[in-house]
């Protein structure tokens, strides 16, 4: 049994494993998981029109590199591939362009916001990284497969 730390104890049962599993314990389905599917795709959105307009009026290459990382993380939220890190790069880019435009602050702070949630919330069912990473589903039916020595 493991040693209480400061007296707390972890919780009786199978419900402790030792660590953290997974970051997400579950993707969420349903009208939960459309929400998300909602949030990604207008904050994915965002960043991809922003990013593509100001393409289109900068031509250095530092402002230029900077849309396009802008433009591939609002495709990874968009697809919902790396929400997480997706989520937390978009929080900080917003904030960063908060910062530097004050005109639009308001905007910016909202995509901020929006990264920000998706990081902590997660992708939704209705995701790459569910089905790339979501728990799978086993069903072992019966008899057929068995050795001999353990039929009936």
């Amino acid at each position: 049994m493991p040693v209480p730390f400061r007296g707390f104890r972890p919780a009786p049962g199978r419900l402790y494993t030792g660590g953290v599993r997974r970051l997400y314990t579950s993707f969420a389905h349903g009208a939960p998981g459309a929400g998300l599917l909602l949030m990604r795709a207008v904050s994915g959105g965002a960043f991809v029109f922003c990013a593509g307009v100001a393409l289109a009026r900068s031509p250095a290459l530092l402002p230029a590199l900077l849309h396009v990382g802008a433009a591939g993380i609002g495709l990874l939220l968009l697809i919902g591939l790396w929400t997480p890190v997706a989520g937390v790069l978009a929080a900080l880019l917003a904030l960063w362009a908060a910062y530097m435009d004050p005109a639009h602050a308001g905007f910016h702070l909202l995509l901020a916001t929006l990264g920000a949630a998706l990081a902590l919330l997660g992708p939704g069912a209705l995701s790459l990284d569910a089905r790339l990473f979501g728990w799978k589903r086993l069903e072992i039916g019966r008899g057929g497969n068995r050795p001999p020595s353990e039929r009936n």
